[in-house]
């Protein structure tokens, strides 16, 4: 049956109707290497395990690339690295309750091989280090309790650090959990720097905005919803490096956020390439093309480095036949 294909753009979750929606971050990588992770899903937000490498189709500023790695694994292991913040503002509303339920629906739901860590950020926007990587998830739900909401908010700083400090984790799949009430009035780093720092990241950020209901501003959203008004930053920084945000502070619901981030992240894709070395080293936009059946697909916004293998005429006409045939 002839299949129609659905070019997906962008490092966040299209809709099943084809909206998209953009972002201009990209990531500081090595030229020597770029590996791609991104999930699938389909109807009903499904995740699709059985895409094969033929379904799929990687593209950089709209053209093909040849690719030399095609990995999944569906129920692999996570290292999670879990950014809390810590600042005065977290103790109203039930924000910093919310932030343990959270961590704690998280850590029960620890699978054999998972790794976390914890950091709290402060009014200085250090990341301090709570607790390294350990597959013993007590030992997190300790140090989250101990942790007393004081300051001003710095998480542009923190976040910035993120990052390095998730390739410590022992795992393949990685992922950045960020717990804030999205209010920044205390980095050195502006807007435009952060946004700059997690250029194309390719370790996903699950944002959660700790918000009641009625802090959304004038349009009502569910209380866990990627909609937002006033915390805007959080949803392109998670988005554009392939994660998605959620706004909401009931336990019940964020743990429900909590159960899909853990499904996405299991069921995973690695696609990759080394690029050429010549060209400028440049900012360079990623979509994937793939089989009709996909209706969403979370990947990265694109890369920095050199310029890729792009396809040549006749071996894209191959890969058509072979898709036509399959």
């Amino acid at each position: 049956m002839k299949r129609s294909l659905l070019t997906l753009f962008l490092a966040i979750a299209l809709s099943a109707s084809g909206q998209t929606s953009s972002s201009g971050f990209t990531e500081q990588v090595s030229v020597s290497y770029v590996m791609i992770p991104f999930s699938v899903l389909g109807s009903k937000g499904v995740p699709i395990t059985d895409l094969a490498a033929k379904e799929v189709s990687l593209l950089v500023d709209g053209k093909k690339v040849a690719t030399d790695l095609f990995e999944r694994s569906m129920n692999a292991p996570v290292s999670w690295t879990i950014l809390l913040d810590g600042s005065g503002s977290m103790a109203l509303a039930g924000k910093m309750e919310a932030a343990k339920a959270a961590i704690n629906a998280l850590t029960a739901r620890r699978r054999e091989g998972d790794d976390f860590a914890l950091y709290v950020f402060d009014s200085q926007g250090h990341a301090n280090e709570m607790v390294p990587f350990t597959e013993n998830p007590a030992a997190i739900t300790r140090a989250v309790d101990v942790v007393k909401p004081w300051g001003k908010t710095a998480f542009f700083d923190a976040l910035a650090q993120m990052p390095e400090r998730s390739e410590l984790g022992r795992n393949p799949s990685r992922a950045i959990i960020l717990l804030s009430d999205g209010i920044d009035n205390a980095s050195k780093m502006t807007r435009a720097d952060i946004e700059k720092q997690m250029e194309g990241v390719s370790i996903p950020v699950y944002a959660f905005g700790l918000r009641e209901p009625a802090e959304q501003g004038p349009k009502k959203v569910a209380p866990i919803s990627e909609e937002m008004s006033n915390i805007d930053l959080l949803e392109e920084l998670a988005s554009a490096s392939g994660g998605r945000l959620f706004v909401g502070n009931r336990p019940e619901t964020l743990a429900e956020a909590v159960v899909g981030i853990e499904k996405v992240l299991r069921a995973q894709y690695l696609i990759g390439f080394p690029p050429t070395g010549k060209g400028a080293v440049k900012y360079r936009r990623i979509s994937l093309e793939l089989a009709g059946r996909v209706r969403s697909v979370r990947v990265r916004a694109g890369y920095r480095g050199t310029e890729p293998p792009v396809l040549s005429a006749s071996t894209r006409g191959r890969k058509r036949n072979e898709r036509k045939n399959s």
